[in-house]
C-alpha cells in the first residue's frame, strides 16, 4: 500500500504533535514555580530502579536453567557487569563490558 503524498503529511504531522504533547505537557503540568507534588518525587526515586528489575527480569525470563549449559554464560555476563560497576561506577563500561563478555562467551565459549 502506497500513501498519497497528503496521508504521508497528515501521518508526519501526527507524529510530530503527539511528541510534541508528551514533551511539553510536563512543564505545563508542573510548573518551575510551583514545588511537585509529593506523588511524582515518589515515583522518580522508585521508578527507576524497578525500571531496571523489570527489564532485568523480562530479558532473563526465557532463560533455560537445566542442560549443559543452564544460563551459566547469562550469569556470567551479569557477575562482570555488577562487578564493573561496583569497581568503576560507570554505566558504560558495566553496560558495554558485559555485552562484551557475554558476546564472548556466546561466540567462543558456549558456541
Amino acid at each position: 500500500m502506497q500513501l498519497t503524498p497528503l496521508q504521508t503529511m497528515i501521518m508526519i504531522l501526527a507524529v510530530a504533535l503527539g511528541t510534541m504533547v508528551t514533551r511539553f505537557t510536563p512543564f505545563l503540568l508542573f510548573p518551575e514555580k510551583k514545588d511537585l507534588p509529593q506523588m511524582v518525587l515518589y515515583l522518580g526515586k522508585v521508578l527507576p530502579t524497578a525500571m531496571m528489575g523489570l527489564l532485568v527480569v523480562y530479558c532473563l525470563r526465557n532463560i533455560p536453567v537445566s542442560g549443559v549449559k543452564g544460563g551459566l554464560g547469562e550469569l556470567i555476563a551479569i557477575l562482570s557487569i555488577v562487578l564493573l560497576h561496583k569497581w568503576r561506577n560507570n554505566v558504560l563500561l558495566s553496560i558495554g563490558g558485559g555485552t562484551l563478555v557475554y558476546m564472548v562467551l556466546l561466540q567462543k565459549v558456549f558456541a
